[in-house]
């Protein structure tokens, strides 16, 4: 097995040539059918590749199914009568009977993508939602608040560590909900966490702190993220006045961006220092191969 030390360094150092490490958001959404088997295989296969990242719901018979949305209306060919209703209330046996438009691929169990993962793999699994209509998103909570979240959200992040503990992969839990960090150190206080950062750096700062969170997760755009940015211009960018990336690093902390789409995105989060990138694609720093920088 695995031991913790091991799994932490997998989870946050770069590549060997110093390179940001490629982890494929919902294995790489924008190439393949989103957080499905296949999606993860053609993902661990493709070369460029050094992590997963994808989303964890439960279902209405306490299944956990590898799936962002709340309902099924975007990504599945089920009719309004089911793709209305809100992931959390329908019975896995419901979901599975609908595939992703385009392609025969259902809504997997989670056991199933992790087992579709070779174990060099890093996993980032994120909390999505318990069904039970949480609060604290993006936001710290009161202690009153914070045992009524990690009360809500115990049982479901109780499951997804119970299944997650099977695979050989070094697992991280990211959120950006108080309630599922909370619940996950309350469990278990050796899994690395993340906190995911949506728009309150204050906040997302706190939460760090608060729960000594292994890594932050940043929107591309927090950071200084242009290969051709200049620190000394300060409207580059709503956030460009807070320098994350030295922050969290002094601290020990592991800095992944999202969502990178682009390679010039790629590219500024490389010069940038960043540890990863979560990307909808591979090859997104190939370029490197070709001027290295």
């Amino acid at each position: 097995m695995t031991t913790d030390a091991t799994r932490h360094r997998r989870l946050t150092a770069r590549t060997g040539d110093s390179r940001p490490r490629v982890i494929a958001h919902r294995g790489f959404a924008g190439r393949f059918p989103e957080n499905t088997v296949r999606a993860v295989r053609k993902a661990t296969t493709d070369g460029r590749t050094d992590g997963i990242e994808i989303d964890v719901l439960p279902t209405g018979d306490d299944r956990l199914v590898v799936f962002h949305d709340d309902d099924l209306s975007r990504l599945t060919d089920a009719p309004a009568s089911v793709s209305d209703r809100p992931i959390w209330e329908l019975p896995y046996d419901e979901i599975t009977k609908h595939t992703i438009v385009g392609t025969d691929e259902p809504v997997p169990l989670l056991a199933d993508v992790l087992a579709a993962v070779p174990p060099t793999f890093a996993v980032n699994i994120e909390c999505k939602h318990p069904g039970t209509e949480p609060f604290g998103f993006d936001e710290p909570l009161s202690d009153a608040d914070l045992t009524t979240a990690t009360d809500r959200w115990r049982e479901f992040v109780g499951r997804l560590l119970d299944e997650s503990a099977a695979a050989d992969n070094p697992i991280v839990l990211s959120s950006f909900y108080e309630g599922a960090l909370s619940a996950a150190r309350e469990l278990d206080a050796s899994v690395p966490l993340a906190v995911v950062f949506s728009n309150a750096i204050a906040t997302g700062a706190e939460l760090t702190d608060r729960y000594d969170a292994e890594a932050i997760h940043l929107r591309w755009n927090m950071i200084d993220a242009d290969p051709f940015f200049s620190r000394s211009v300060p409207e580059s960018g709503p956030f460009a006045s807070v320098d994350l990336i030295e922050r969290a690093h002094a601290e020990g902390r592991a800095v992944n961006v999202w969502t990178v789409r682009t390679w010039r995105e790629a590219l500024g989060a490389h010069h940038a220092g960043v540890d990863g990138i979560i990307a909808d694609y591979p090859g997104l720093l190939s370029t490197l191969d070709r001027d290295g920088n």
